[in-house]
């Protein structure tokens, strides 16, 4: 397989844009990936993109100019834009081709998501019992970890406090306000133990990224980050998962657990290589898991991990140094995508003021969506 590089990044700004469609953020997205490499749309062979509500990525040939590339669109839940980025790596790893891009964009009405049963292959019952509404699961399965590894509630909120103290740190960031613990705890209560400050909210936004193969990303120069490994699972039996209507067995054998375990063994590096990370906070509860569920610490050792800030920018193991989804939001086709951005910044050192110290070399990114796919890549300076 030949090795793949990110060479050039570009982001439209998370939250809520009036006036601007989700294409058109995917577009500004994509223009400035072009400028920060020095290329123009004739120069992509290829294009993998990815939206939820905002429309077909393809579509947008006929604002970026339709040169006759090869586009496939994406849809993969909340892990649409790592399933494009995976598309977009497999095809320049495969030798196929030389230079190409993965877009995400989106544009969420406010308010919740609203997904049917039917169209996720449950029974209306499902929905009867208020399970569709993400919220109540994931609220669920939080209670369920705390009870069984001892996390506690100053732990949700210690997450929530540094992702929009982060956040208050990226240009990009929806939440650019710090919020203290206090604000967070007393909030009002969404789905206990969850309150309205510990989840992430739908939101529009943009994200583009130009992959080049070894030999392309030296004739191009400049500033390249390999993309060491890029893997997309989804649940095995017995996981517990979004829209999962009961668990077999334990549920700790989950889709993100496959996708990091591939991840790692096609970069041949292990978790305590990795100096920055960004994983699928969509509320609180879920960062937490998922450092255990990515093998960054054993089931319950979180608890000693944040209370001793071994998470925040000049920790041990830096996590979602741009606030992730809870500071930025989650507009789907783009969320999984600003992940990667934000670790080509980290890794070229161009993260500004929430630059992690000491030069970081690896970076790890996971996303997670309904209903039970996970994405995960490793990338290198």
């Amino acid at each position: 397989m030949s090795s793949v590089f990110i060479v050039g990044v570009g982001i439209h700004p998370f939250g809520r844009t009036e006036g601007r469609s989700g294409l058109q953020q995917g577009v500004f997205a994509v223009r400035q990936a072009l400028a920060d490499v020095g290329l123009s749309w004739a120069d992509m062979q290829f294009a993998f993109g990815g939206s939820d509500s905002a429309g077909n990525a393809d579509t947008m040939v006929s604002e970026l100019g339709p040169t006759g590339l090869q586009f496939i669109n994406v849809a993969n839940g909340c892990a649409t834009g790592g399933s494009a980025l995976f598309g977009a790596y497999s095809a320049i790893a495969s030798g196929q081709f030389d230079l190409g891009l993965a877009v995400g964009f989106d544009k969420h009405p406010r308010g919740s998501f609203d997904p049917l049963p039917r169209n996720w292959g449950l029974p209306d019952w499902y929905g009867d019992t208020g399970l569709m509404l993400t919220t109540q699961f994931f609220a669920m399965k939080i209670r369920r970890y705390m009870n069984e590894f001892g996390i506690t509630e100053p732990s949700l909120v210690r997450v929530a406090e540094k992702a929009y103290r982060n956040g208050a740190l990226a240009d990009h960031a929806w939440r650019r306000t710090p919020v203290d613990a206090e604000t967070i705890a007393t909030s009002t209560m969404v789905a206990d133990p969850l309150t309205k400050f510990m989840f992430c909210s739908p939101a529009e936004g943009g994200v583009a990224l130009v992959l080049a193969s070894e030999k392309k990303a030296r004739e191009i120069g400049g500033m390249a980050v390999r993309l060491r490994a890029a893997a997309v699972r989804s649940r095995p039996q017995g996981s517990f998962e979004v829209f999962a209507p009961m668990i077999e067995g334990d549920g700790r054998n989950s889709a993100t657990r496959l996708a990091s375990r591939a991840a790692f063994e096609i970069a041949g590096v292990d978790p305590g290589d990795v100096d920055v990370a960004q994983l699928q906070d969509t509320e609180s509860g879920a960062e937490i898991m998922h450092m255990a569920e990515n093998g960054f610490c054993a089931d319950g050792e979180q608890e000693r991990w944040l209370a001793e800030g071994r998470t925040e920018i000049g920790g041990a193991l830096p996590v979602n140094t741009d606030g992730g989804c809870l500071a930025c939001g989650e507009p789907i086709g783009a969320s999984g995508l600003r992940q990667v951005y934000e670790n080509v910044l980290q890794l070229s050192g161009r993260a500004g003021a929430r630059q992690v110290p000491g030069e970081p070399r690896i970076g790890y990114t996971h996303v997670y969506g309904a209903p039970g796919v996970s994405g995960v890549t490793i990338l290198e300076r």
